[in-house]
């Protein structure tokens, strides 16, 4: 299956949306997309390749088309799909992103797909409650953020909002805001310490 057009269609699917730099991405994404295309019923998990993310330096940030290329080699182009759709519509800001993709994608279900670092960094993105009424978003495990993201600003803000894990497979069509955190198998993986590792460890990932 080809990557998402920025045009839109109005086919059906529940379909997960894991945003990031990919700088470069690792077994670590799909190990993510794997766990939510299983724990939530997905059809779907769609890579979207930002084309920079305002809270991170540049220097250091692989062009798009190398990130986007690096996603593609994780991703199997059915099931798991490689996008740079965020460029292509224009949108920076993950507020943005999502709104532009309901308006476009009407007949699909999205959830927003992320791991405890990105739940504990959440209060710094902009519109971040707005993220959250746009649309369900799941919560995966990172080794040493659970409990920092369990305690922290947003999982407080949004408490009554969160659904028990044994209800994963209905998060797709439940009215946002709703969140569920997954219990799952943590992987290690970083893109930091592999481009830290140098070529030969990316050359292995």
């Amino acid at each position: 299956m080809t990557a998402p057009s920025p045009y839109g269609d109005r086919r059906r699917g529940r379909v997960g949306l894991l945003g990031g730099s990919f700088n470069p991405a690792h077994a670590g994404h799909r190990h993510v997309a794997e766990c939510a295309l299983q724990r939530l019923r997905l059809q779907q998990v769609w890579l979207l390749v930002s084309p920079g993310n305002p809270l991170k330096p540049v220097a250091g940030m692989a062009p798009l088309s190398a990130r986007l290329a690096s996603a593609r080699t994780i991703a199997d182009g059915r099931r798991i799909v490689a996008t740079d759709i965020e460029t292509r519509l224009g949108t920076r800001y993950t507020a943005d992103t999502l709104r532009r993709l309901r308006r476009h994608f009407p007949c699909r279900h999205f959830v927003w797909l992320m791991g405890a670092d990105n739940l504990v960094q959440l209060p710094r993105w902009r519109a971040w409650l707005d993220i959250a009424r746009c649309m369900p978003f799941a919560v995966l495990p990172r080794p040493t953020y659970n409990h920092r993201a369990l305690a922290g600003l947003a999982a407080r803000r949004l408490r009554r909002a969160r659904v028990p894990a044994q209800f994963a497979p209905a998060l797709a069509g439940l009215a946002p805001p709703a969140w569920v955190f997954l219990p799952a198998p943590q992987h290690a993986a970083s893109a930091s310490a592999i481009r830290a590792a140098g070529p030969q460890r990316r050359s292995r990932e």
